[in-house]
């Protein structure tokens, strides 16, 4: 596993997205902890989770629990571990995810979440989206605020834009460490947001990064409109799935993108943790480039 930094932090080039282990469709327990424990061992040290990720209408935190128990039990070492968790949105019981970005809110939910990692202070709080009732500067307010009480180490941001970030970090400094926006093949509309994270040195932490690539290299041609199964073609040239060929083309997009793909299934992370060690060549990206459809 190749690293990568965030903030002061060195953390594997890949990490773990943990949302599928809580959500519609979750396996049990069983598998779930299987899952983070083959993250581990193979070399993910970066977490990312919410206190929103559980079932509608739930009590907030699944995720968080299930990733201290999955740690707590873990045989190997997993103090370079980050857990990245997010506060700011919830999940009714319509399905729906809601938005709440007041400041009260946001320390409340700070704190709930440190109760349930079980940990001295919060690795990497991130404020789950703007809300669009509340000023932006008043929820990353609510951020500094928790910097300066220990709650949380470090803070970033999920779902913002260029002027956002550069809002935030007149606010932070050099304790905004993070990015986590919608990025991938299919979904390209945040080039923007990574460039500036690029400059300012902060890493871009890409959530869905598979968009628009079929699960499997059997189910045929990548989803992405227009691709004629690039990523799939390269990744029969190279011997790896195309989930894998699709991250490590994100990697080599910018040094500051640490891709967090999801996964349910040990199998399907250890997949994606390969990803950090495939060097794509210059020829082999510019071919997957050309593939790709207008951003959106």
């Amino acid at each position: 596993m190749r690293y990568r930094r965030l903030g002061g932090l060195r953390v594997g080039a890949v990490g773990l997205g943990a949302m599928p282990l809580s959500i519609e469709g979750r396996p049990d327990e069983a598998r779930a902890v299987a899952t983070v424990h083959a993250a581990l061992d193979a070399g993910v040290t970066l977490l990312d989770t919410a206190d929103s990720y559980t079932l509608p209408g739930a009590e907030p935190g699944h995720n968080e629990l299930l990733l201290a128990r999955a740690l707590a039990s873990y045989g190997g070492d997993a103090s370079g571990v980050l857990v990245a968790t997010k506060g700011g949105r919830g999940r009714p019981a319509d399905g729906s995810w809601t938005v709440n970005g007041d400041p009260a809110h946001l320390k409340a939910a700070a704190k709930a979440s440190l109760r349930r990692l079980g940990v001295e202070a919060i690795g990497l709080y991130q404020l789950h989206k703007p809300d669009p009732d509340v000023p932006f500067t008043e929820s990353v307010g609510a951020l500094r605020e928790l910097l300066d009480e220990g709650v949380i180490r470090l803070a970033g941001l999920s779902n913002v834009d260029v002027d956002q970030i550069r809002a935030a970090r007149k606010i932070l400094g050099d304790r905004l460490v993070s990015v986590q926006n919608r990025y991938s093949p299919a979904v390209r509309a945040a080039e923007p947001e990574l460039r500036l994270c690029a400059e300012l040195g902060l890493a871009f932490l890409p959530w869905s990064p598979l968009g628009g690539i079929s699960r499997s290299a059997l189910d045929g041609p990548s989803g992405v409109p227009g691709t004629e199964g690039v990523f799939h073609a390269v990744g029969q040239e190279r011997g790896v799935s195309p989930q894998q060929v699709a991250l490590a083309w994100l990697l080599a997009k910018s040094p500051v993108a640490i891709p967090i793909p999801g996964a349910s299934r040990p199998e399907t992370i250890r997949d994606s943790a390969g990803a950090a060690d495939l060097e794509l060549t210059e020829p082999e990206l510019a071919r997957l480039d050309a593939g790709l459809p207008p951003s959106a």
